[in-house]
């Protein structure tokens, strides 16, 4: 059984004002960076500068039918769903 190739994560540091401010931020990056086949979206999560190892999820990120993830907030109301409405 041949080993799983090594893989690294790059962690690239952003400031905000707040939570709020950071997830939002966050949400617009990883949204902007899902065109690469290399990101994952939906693992994305924001701390505090002192505390990170306490991370807050950014998105729901669910398992929908057909293997997708839902892309709403990780707090959203309502029901799951993998394109955002405008």
């Amino acid at each position: 059984m041949a080993a799983e190739p090594e893989r690294f994560v790059i962690h690239l540091p952003v400031t905000a004002v707040d939570l709020t401010a950071a997830q939002r931020v966050a949400r617009v990056v990883a949204r902007w960076t899902g065109v690469l086949p290399q990101t994952d979206p939906g693992e994305t999560t924001v701390s505090y500068e002192d505390q990170q190892g306490v991370r807050h999820r950014v998105f729901c990120d669910a398992r929908l039918p057909g293997g997708r993830r839902c892309v709403l907030r990780a707090t959203h109301d309502g029901p799951c769903t993998r394109r955002l409405t405008r």
